[in-house]
């Protein structure tokens, strides 16, 4: 079950039959986010959101992204704010996630990719690499890695 805040929304078709060439058993292919943004997953946010916007900004110009993405990007961010995080954090909330996901559901796919909607993903191009959900819960603020594909089982 997804923790409290956690959203899972299907991803369009074109990222899906991406994914599936990392993961080609996977029958279901979804974003997580937190609002409407996944950053909270892998990074705490600062207490003064200036900062925050400041990292996305310098981002998304080492991205090479157009402005109208910039700022459509930082408005899904700033509606993540908005959702309580959890007792020891999101991080630690995903891990938890995803164990018990290996544990109900078996080896699944996970893909970080901050990536702007004028952008094409990466995923594909690198294989993924295999942990246990055990490793993931000792691990909660590094086993996901940006562009790192992983696939976590029991």
């Amino acid at each position: 079950m997804l923790p409290a805040g956690l959203v899972a929304q299907p991803v369009d078709r074109a990222e899906h039959h991406r994914l599936l060439q990392l993961h080609p058993s996977a029958k279901t292919v979804v974003e997580l986010l937190v609002g409407a943004c996944s950053c909270d997953l892998v990074r705490h946010r600062h207490s003064d959101p200036r900062q925050d916007e400041r990292h996305h900004r310098d981002r998304s110009r080492r991205a090479g992204g157009a402005r109208g993405s910039l700022i459509a990007g930082l408005e899904r961010h700033r509606r993540g704010a908005q959702v309580s995080a959890p007792a020891g954090g999101w991080p630690r909330a995903l891990a938890a996630f995803v164990a018990e996901h290996a544990r109900n559901a078996g080896d699944t796919l996970y893909l970080l990719q901050f990536t702007l909607p004028d952008t094409s993903a990466t995923a594909g191009r690198t294989a993924a690499r295999r942990l246990t959900a055990a490793e993931v819960v000792a691990q909660p603020n590094d086993w996901l890695v940006e562009h790192a594909p992983v696939i976590v089982g029991r």
